[in-house]
C-alpha cells in the first residue's frame, strides 16, 4: 500500500492548520463586517438613512409670492409685480467661465459681478442657483432662451418685484423691503435664497411673517458629483397673507398735502372706538420707498442731513412737552384721588407762589375763582398748579400711563418713542438728583420733564372720549377681528366732567379752542396746548409749540385727533384752526356727514371766530 512520506505528512498537517487559522481569521473579519453592516443598515437605520438621502437628494426652497398691503377700503398700497431674472446653477453648468463668457453677450456682466458669481459658486452648494442679472427686459429673456442649448445651467425665472403706490402719502406707513444684512442659524430658510428681501420699515417690517408666506420645496436626486439626475417631488409655495392697513388713503393724501404747508408738524386721526389709525402725517416727509432698491452713500447722506429731518416720523417718534393738552390728566388724577371736588374753586390772581418761586398763569391778570370746568375751558394754570401740588407727581404719572402716555404700543406701528411720565425714582436713576416740588407743578400743566408723542395725544383723547383703553392699530392681517378695548376703570362722573370741560373749550365764548368750532350739526370737544420750548427770542426756533386735541361728534365719539405745529406759537391760534381743517376732511369722508361737508376737504382755510385773540402764552 502506498505510504505518504513523513515529511509530506508534516507539510500537509502544517498547511491544514494554517488554512484553518486563516479561515477563522477570515470568518472573524467577515463577521465584523457583517456586524457593522447590520449596525449601519438595520440597528441604526433611522440615524444613517437620512444622511444617505441627504447625500443623494438635494432639497431646494421655492420662494412664495409676498402678500399685498391694502388700505381700509381695498386700495392697493403695495403688491408684487411680475419680473424676470437670470440665474445659473453650477451643478448643471459645468465650467462656469465659458458659460459666463457666452452669457455676457446677452446681459451685462462686469468684472465685479463675474467675480461675485465665481466666489459664490465656490462657497455654496452646487445645486443652489446664483443670480446673474435682475429686471431683465423681454428682449433679453427671448435672446437667452433662444441660446439655451449653448448655455447649460442658465435659467430665466420669474422674480417678483415689490411695487408701491401712493408712496408720497403712505410711504412712511407702508415702509419698504430691502436686502438681508445678516442671518441667524434659526432663521427661515427662505431668507437664504438668492435675492431674498425682508421688510425694513413700516408695515412691511411689522407684518413680515404674515406677508412673507411659506416656501415650497423641490426634491431632486443628484449623483456623487452633485449633478442633477431627476426631479423627485415638488411642493408648491404658499403665498403670504394680505395685510389691510387701517388708513384711508384718500384722507391720508389730503392730510399729507395740508400738513406739508407747515414747516414742521404732525397730525394723527384715530377711530375713537377701535383705535384704527385713519391717517397719520409728519412734515417734512421723505419718500422712503425710494430706498428699497438701494441708494448711494452720497444720496443717503444728503437725505439724512436734509433740512427738517424728513426721515424722522414726528407722529410716532417726536417727543414734545404736551402743554395744556395734559391738563385733563392732572384733573382726573386729582378727582380720582379725592383731593379736590368738581365744584371746589381755586383762586387765580395770575401767579402762584411756591417755595419762594413764582409760577405764572398765562393770563397775567388772573382768572379769579376757578372750578374744574372753568379751569379747563380757559386753561387756568394756577388751578392746575394747586391740584398738582395736592395730588403729587406719582398719581399724575400713574394717570398719564393709564391714558396712554409713557409707553410704546407696537401693533404694527413703525419706530416709536415712549415719551416720558416722570417720577422721583426716574429722576434719581436718570439724573442722580431728588425730585423737587416745583417740578410737580410744571408737570401738572404738561411742562418740565413730561414728554408725549402726537400719537399718544390722540390715544389719550380717544380714551377720554370712550372711557376705554383704546390701543392704536395701523394694520391687521386679513381675517383678524377687532378686539374690544377694556374699560379704564375711572369714575363715570369724573370722565363726564372732563368731557364737559373739553366741550366748553371749543363751544363756549371764553373757550381757548373756539377756532376749532365747526359750522355744522357736528359738535367738537377739544383742548388747546402751547408748550413752552423757546428762549424768548424772535427766531423761528425760539417760538413755542402749538398743540390741539379733539374728538367728535362730542355726543357719540367717532374720531380722535391730535395736531402739533413745531414752533408754531399758540395752540388756540395755530393748531386749533389746523385741526378744524382736518376735521372737515374727516367728515367729508364719512358717509353719515358728507352731505354737511360736500367738498370741504379741499376748501380754503375757514375764517376763525374772533372770540379769543391769538396768544403765545404758556396756557395754550
Amino acid at each position: 500500500m502506498f505510504q505518504v512520506p513523513a515529511d509530506d505528512e508534516q507539510l500537509r498537517q502544517r498547511f491544514t492548520r494554517r488554512a484553518f487559522a486563516a479561515g477563522i481569521v477570515s470568518l472573524a473579519g467577515l463577521g465584523v463586517i457583517a456586524g457593522r453592516l447590520y449596525q449601519l443598515q438595520v440597528a441604526e437605520r433611522t440615524r444613517f438613512a437620512p444622511l444617505a438621502d441627504h447625500n443623494r437628494i438635494a432639497v431646494d426652497i421655492i420662494a412664495p409670492e409676498r402678500g399685498r398691503i391694502l388700505d381700509r377700503f381695498g386700495a392697493v398700497l403695495s403688491d408684487t409685480t411680475e419680473g424676470y431674472r437670470c440665474e445659473i446653477v453650477p451643478a448643471l453648468a459645468g465650467p462656469l467661465s465659458p458659460v459666463l463668457d457666452r452669457l455676457s453677450r446677452f446681459v451685462r456682466i462686469d468684472a465685479a459681478a463675474r467675480e461675485r458669481i465665481l466666489q459664490r459658486a465656490r462657497r455654496q452648494r452646487p445645486t443652489l442657483p446664483i443670480i446673474v442679472a435682475e429686471d431683465l427686459t423681454f428682449e433679453e429673456i427671448a435672446r437667452i432662451n433662444l441660446e439655451a442649448p449653448y448655455l447649460p445651467g442658465v435659467e430665466t425665472v420669474k422674480a417678483g418685484r415689490r411695487r408701491y403706490q401712493q408712496t408720497p402719502f403712505v410711504g412712511h406707513i407702508v415702509g419698504y423691503v430691502g436686502g438681508i444684512e445678516r442671518l441667524a442659524l434659526d432663521d427661515d430658510p427662505l431668507l437664504r435664497l438668492p435675492g431674498a428681501r425682508i421688510g425694513k420699515t413700516g408695515i412691511e417690517r411689522a407684518f413680515e411673517r404674515d406677508l412673507r408666506g411659506v416656501g415650497g420645496t423641490r426634491r431632486r436626486e443628484v449623483d456623487a458629483r452633485g449633478r442633477i439626475v431627476r426631479d423627485l417631488e415638488l411642493v408648491e409655495p404658499k403665498a403670504g397673507r394680505d395685510v389691510v392697513a387701517t388708513v384711508d388713503v384718500v384722507l391720508q393724501s389730503r392730510l399729507m398735502i395740508r400738513i406739508a404747508r407747515e414747516r414742521r408738524a404732525a397730525a394723527v386721526v384715530l377711530a375713537a372706538t377701535t383705535g384704527d389709525i385713519l391717517a397719520m402725517a409728519s412734515a417734512p416727509q421723505a419718500d422712503v420707498s425710494a430706498l428699497q432698491g438701494g441708494i448711494s452713500t452720497d444720496a443717503w447722506e444728503r437725505l439724512k442731513d436734509a433740512a427738517g429731518d424728513p426721515l424722522f416720523d414726528r407722529a410716532t417718534s417726536g417727543q414734545y412737552p404736551p402743554g395744556s393738552t395734559f391738563k385733563m390728566v392732572t384733573a382726573l388724577a386729582a378727582l380720582e384721588a379725592g383731593v379736590i371736588g368738581l365744584g371746589e374753586t381755586v383762586h387765580c390772581p395770575g401767579a402762584y407762589e411756591y417755595a419762594g418761586h413764582t409760577f405764572r398763569c398765562w393770563n397775567r391778570t388772573g382768572h379769579g375763582a376757578c372750578a374744574c370746568h372753568r379751569a379747563l375751558r380757559e386753561s387756568c394754570d394756577v388751578y392746575f398748579y394747586e391740584i398738582a401740588r395736592r395730588v403729587g407727581i406719582t398719581a399724575i404719572s400713574e394717570m398719564g400711563r393709564r391714558l396712554g402716555f409713557g409707553q410704546i404700543y407696537g401693533n404694527g406701528l413703525g419706530v416709536e418713542k415712549p415719551g416720558l411720565m416722570p417720577t422721583p425714582d426716574w429722576k434719581r436713576g436718570a439724573l442722580g438728583r431728588g425730585w423737587l416740588g416745583g417740578e410737580t407743578l410744571l408737570a401738572g400743566i404738561g411742562q418740565g420733564y413730561v414728554l408725549a408723542t402726537p400719537l399718544q395725544l390722540a390715544v389719550m383723547t380717544a380714551r377720554l372720549a370712550t372711557g376705554r383703553a383704546i390701543q392704536p392699530v395701523i394694520a391687521r392681517p386679513v381675517g383678524v377681528d377687532v378686539r374690544p378695548a377694556l374699560p379704564l376703570e375711572i369714575k363715570r362722573a369724573h370722565l363726564d366732567a372732563i368731557r364737559r370741560g373739553m366741550l366748553a373749550v371749543v363751544n363756549e365764548p371764553a373757550g381757548t379752542g373756539a377756532r376749532a368750532h365747526l359750522d355744522a350739526a357736528v359738535t367738537v370737544a377739544g383742548k388747546t396746548g402751547t408748550s413752552q420750548v423757546g428762549r424768548g427770542g424772535t427766531a423761528w426756533t425760539d417760538q413755542d409749540h402749538a398743540l390741539f386735541v379733539a374728538y367728535l361728534p362730542a355726543d357719540r365719539p367717532k374720531y380722535a385727533i391730535a395736531t402739533i405745529v413745531e414752533h408754531g406759537g399758540g395752540g388756540g391760534a395755530v393748531a386749533a384752526p389746523l385741526a378744524r381743517e382736518i376735521m372737515e376732511m374727516v367728515l367729508a369722508r364719512d358717509p353719515g356727514c358728507a352731505t354737511a361737508y360736500p367738498g370741504r376737504a379741499h376748501a380754503p382755510r375757514a375764517q376763525a371766530p374772533q372770540a379769543v385773540p391769538p396768544r403765545t402764552e404758556l396756557g395754550g
